[in-house]
């Protein structure tokens, strides 16, 4: 079973998808900012994370960077997470080290076949 880290700091969003995503079958580990998703991301050693961008504390930029830059952790794929889709955020998003980028509200589906994509 896989683990993934969601951190994402709207509570309506966080329960949502961490309950979409039991059902099928991931194990969900939660971080309501951009500090405790570092920590959880060495402490958890998740095998994903979905990162949203706008958070208290770090931003999901910030972190992403820190994540990727970090050995223990830089292995990680992180699929970003927001509900600006402005035309310049994909390109923000896999510059900060992002491995996907997808749009809120989500899309289950798409973000299914992302999630499978980047865990082979």
């Amino acid at each position: 079973m896989s683990k993934l880290l969601i951190v994402e700091d709207n509570e309506m969003n966080r329960d949502m998808l961490s309950r979409r995503l039991k059902r099928k079958g991931f194990e969900i580990a939660i971080a309501v900012d951009g500090k405790q998703g570092l920590e959880m991301a060495q402490s958890e050693a998740p095998d994903l994370i979905l990162m949203d961008m706008s958070l208290p504390e770090i931003d999901g930029w910030e972190a992403t960077k820190r994540l990727k830059a970090a050995a223990e952790t830089s292995g990680i794929p992180v699929i970003a997470l927001t509900a600006h889709a402005m035309d310049g955020d994909r390109a923000k998003a896999l510059e900060a080290g992002c491995d996907d980028y997808d749009t809120k509200p989500v899309d289950l589906p798409r973000l299914l076949g992302k999630i499978s994509a980047l865990l082979g």
